[in-house]
């Protein structure tokens, strides 16, 4: 019995390394379309390749963003990007006067890079939660809510994503620098 319990960790443990990928290309590419889809109240009856895309694939990004924090959350990582739950705010007060000082953050533990990372994956899940609620109020008075809810969330998960990848290259600076 211990086999197939291994392989499905085998395979759990594969898909959690691809994950990470998937997300960056589902996100993009929904990122790069979006301004190519009409989509308001509903879905038209008539739509597009790409309003079906964005949708569908979207619908399939928000399942990704839950399993994303869930796994980023299990076995006591949720410290790491989420340490104001338990109220631990040491390290971040540490990297910010570092900052004031000149001195980079650093990667890893609960600080100023976890604290943005944890920030990112709530955006990312909030990006699909109002995604999905859009689209299951389709025609409803509060679909169009929702859309503003999702246009607003994607906006600040770009911004995110921009700041993700500032805050990637001055790890990678620092451990050029090391």
């Amino acid at each position: 019995m211990s086999k197939p319990a291994s392989v499905i960790t085998k395979l759990f443990s594969k898909l959690n390394e691809l994950q990470h990928l998937f997300i960056i290309i589902l996100s993009a590419y929904l990122i790069v379309t979006s301004g190519w889809i009409l989509i308001g109240r509903s879905l038209r009856a008539s739509a597009s390749f790409w309003d079906l895309a964005h949708v569908y694939l979207g619908l399939l990004t928000a399942l990704l963003s839950f399993t994303f924090l869930l796994s980023n959350s299990l076995k006591g990582k949720w410290r790491q990007y989420f340490p104001w739950l338990r109220g631990d705010f040491s390290q971040l007060k540490r990297d910010i006067g570092g900052l004031f000082k000149g001195k980079l953050p650093i990667a890893g533990g609960s600080g100023l890079f976890s604290w943005i990372e944890g920030l990112g994956m709530l955006l990312f899940v909030g990006v699909g939660f109002t995604g999905v609620l859009w689209f299951f109020m389709q025609g409803s008075s509060d679909a169009l809510m929702w859309r503003g809810y999702h246009i607003f969330l994607a906006k600040s998960f770009i911004g995110f994503i921009l700041l993700h990848i500032v805050l990637a290259a001055l790890h990678l600076l620092d451990f050029i620098r090391d």
